[in-house]
């Protein structure tokens, strides 16, 4: 009853803001996402039949508070349908910064979902393990099925899952990951999001705004897919700003480089992007031709970059893989 499982972190494209359920997460409306590779969460679990207490450790810390919480309703959700209440070890690894606008809940909560599935023998797809891991984070479905997902919002517990999109992007697709550092609340945000007086019109226009992005994926149209990216990525940020507490999560170099973005897409007519969650770093999205001239001047706005492909699903690693 022990399992090891991968799974890369999310770059949203259209992002889901606020809950209309927080007890399963469950969001207000569709998203769609990308997952970045080589960056991933590695997670080792196991059931101990005889064991007192859960234990949860990341990153060699052991996890308490809501963060415990959070893994509990992931954990709970495979117990009850395995149908037994073992206790469980958990402990996960991530190979980037986390906190800082990466996606790494997605990452953690997919590779928890995974290897829990998989250490209670259950006999489900990847579409279905999403719901499980959705309960963490709704953005984790996303990761469990990989590369450029789509998570319904659906009417119900079942129908609110992730499924992939296939699309000729997934190969030139170049990723510059600007780390800006800088501690967010993404949950607090979540929650306050339908008070903003920008929600209403948010909402109005994500129906059109996933169809748009389906439709540029579909049809491998780059310059579609990340300017709606981009545009999505300021509306997030409106909504959030405008919230109860009025979170500003962009810092000054997060506003240097969508400026050096866009001065690139203008006076050397690069086909670039930017892209932010809820967050200050940046995602910055290029094609294979252009990468390095971008990460170059992304990287003279004084940020520490790395350079990123499309990941894909969460899956099941080998036994000699295993955290402990």
């Amino acid at each position: 009853m022990k399992a090891t499982a991968k799974a890369h972190p999310i770059q949203g494209l259209v992002k889901y803001h606020g809950m209309r359920d927080t007890e399963r997460r469950m969001p207000y409306h569709d998203s769609i996402s990308v997952c970045t590779a080589p960056s991933h969460t590695k997670t080792t679990v196991e059931f101990l039949p005889d064991a007192d207490e859960d234990v949860y450790v990341i990153g060699g810390e052991e996890v308490d508070g809501r963060g415990a919480e959070r893994i509990c309703a992931v954990v709970d959700r495979v117990r009850e349908l395995a149908g037994f209440d073992h206790r469980v070890r958990l402990e996960s690894e991530n190979s980037f910064p986390s906190n800082i606008g990466f996606g790494s809940s997605a990452s953690g909560f997919a590779a928890a979902a995974m290897a829990l599935a998989e250490a209670a023998d259950l006999d489900v797809t990847r579409p279905e393990i999403s719901t499980i891991a959705r309960r963490g984070s709704a953005s984790a479905a996303r990761a469990v099925t990989g590369a450029f997902s789509h998570l319904y919002a659906g009417m119900n517990d079942t129908d609110c899952r992730s499924e992939r999109i296939e699309t000729d992007l997934e190969d030139d697709l170049r990723i510059v990951a600007a780390h800006v550092p800088a501690y967010k609340e993404t949950e607090q945000a979540h929650a306050e999001a339908a008070d903003s007086h920008m929600f209403q019109a948010r909402m109005a226009h994500m129906h059109a705004q996933i169809d748009d992005m389906r439709d540029a994926l579909y049809d491998a149209d780059f310059d579609a897919a990340f300017e709606l990216a981009e545009h999505d990525s300021l509306s997030l940020a409106a909504t959030t700003m405008t919230g109860p507490a009025g979170w500003v999560y962009w810092q000054p170099r997060t506003i240097a480089v969508f400026n050096a973005v866009r001065e690139l897409r203008t006076e050397e007519e690069i086909p670039v992007y930017f892209s932010t969650d809820t967050g200050a770093s940046v995602y910055i999205n290029t094609t294979e031709e252009y990468v390095d001239r971008v990460e170059e001047v992304v990287a003279d706005c004084g940020v520490e970059t790395d350079v990123w492909s499309v990941g894909g699903p969460a899956e099941v690693l080998d036994e000699s893989e295993a955290l402990f």
